[in-house]
């Protein structure tokens, strides 16, 4: 893979320190001008080939085959469809999009133009998670789930004084749903599928959720997925059966270890949880996997819905929203 990489905040700041373990080649990254001096710091530290401040000029890099978009959530569609039309591979960070339509659009023009896109979404990929699938049927019938993964945002309390950053900014997308408990809501889905109803109920601060519970009905079993960024607490998410349990200590994007019914079963292998999905989708990409990838559609796609429908329940809009 050569790589051209959008942004340079923080979960850039979080993978680059891994790239080296990678099967990546040549590698690009575009930055604001506001960045510049980031840029360039994080460029000689992690031997980036090139930097660029304007995109269309990076879309011309024939080097590059991929895009990753790190970018606000705001960002996400308008970058990844100029990605695409250009003819290059798509790794867009989670939260894919923000509407059901914006991601059947991105959907068709990479099947048009035989590209892949992905959902940089940590949580299918982990050995972990992996496991949890094989051990659901050694619980009985599910009954009741709870995923909860709160931790008290670093900028909360500057959002409580008034300054507004991405993560708590409706403009740019934000809110607990699309930045945290969106981990949740793709663990329960891309185990069980898709809920027969659900709603949400949240926390309303300056017009964003800055903590909520969302609640999906499966019928014979119940699932809620508590995401806070106001608050925090040790976090304890359970699988529930009428024969057994998992229980889950570790936040939901990480999942390195579980119990059941007891017994520890720990996978940590020393990786950060971004190499597992990485080497996934270098492995995608290089052998051109699309029947994989419309597996990944799947789950991404009731996600998606899932989220639109939810910030509508609560009253809440983005400006960003394309259609």
């Amino acid at each position: 893979m050569n790589i051209g990489i959008l942004g340079t905040g923080k979960i850039v700041q979080e993978f680059l320190p891994e790239i080296s373990k990678l099967k990546i080649g040549y590698k690009a990254i575009l930055s604001s001008q506001r960045s510049r001096e980031r840029a360039e710091n994080l460029a000689a530290q992690y031997s980036i080939d090139k930097i660029y401040f304007d995109y269309d000029e990076l879309l011309t890099d024939e080097n590059l085959d991929t895009i990753y978009i790190a970018l606000p959530n705001d960002l996400h569609y308008q970058f990844a469809k100029k990605a695409l039309l250009a003819d290059k591979n798509v790794i867009v960070e989670k939260p894919a999009v923000t509407t059901a339509k914006e991601f059947a659009d991105l959907k068709q023009i990479a099947k048009e133009r035989q590209k892949i896109l992905l959902e940089a979404m940590t949580v299918h990929y982990l050995p972990a998670y992996k496991n949890i699938r094989a051990d659901l049927e050694k619980l009985g019938d599910i009954k009741i789930i709870n995923m909860n993964f709160s931790q008290y945002s670093s900028r909360y309390d500057k959002f409580k004084q008034g300054e507004i950053l991405p993560a708590f900014d409706p403009q740019k997308a934000g809110g607990a749903l699309m930045d945290i408990n969106v981990y949740n809501l793709h663990f329960v889905i891309g185990l069980f599928g898709k809920p027969q109803n659900f709603s949400y109920s949240a926390n309303i601060e300056r017009g964003i959720d800055t903590s909520g519970i969302l609640l999906l009905d499966y019928g014979k079993f119940k699932a809620v997925c508590i995401g806070a960024k106001d608050c925090q607490v040790p976090t304890f998410s359970t699988i529930q059966g009428d024969k057994g349990n998992i229980v889950i200590q570790v936040p939901t994007n990480g999942i390195d270890s579980y119990s059941l019914n007891g017994e520890l079963k720990n996978f940590s292998e020393g990786k950060h949880r971004m190499i597992y999905e990485f080497e996934n989708f270098i492995e995608i990409i290089d052998n051109k996997n699309f029947e994989r990838t419309e597996k990944l559609f799947e789950v991404s796609e009731i996600v998606m819905q899932i989220l639109q429908t939810a910030r509508a329940q609560i009253g809440l809009k983005f400006s960003s929203v394309t259609f």
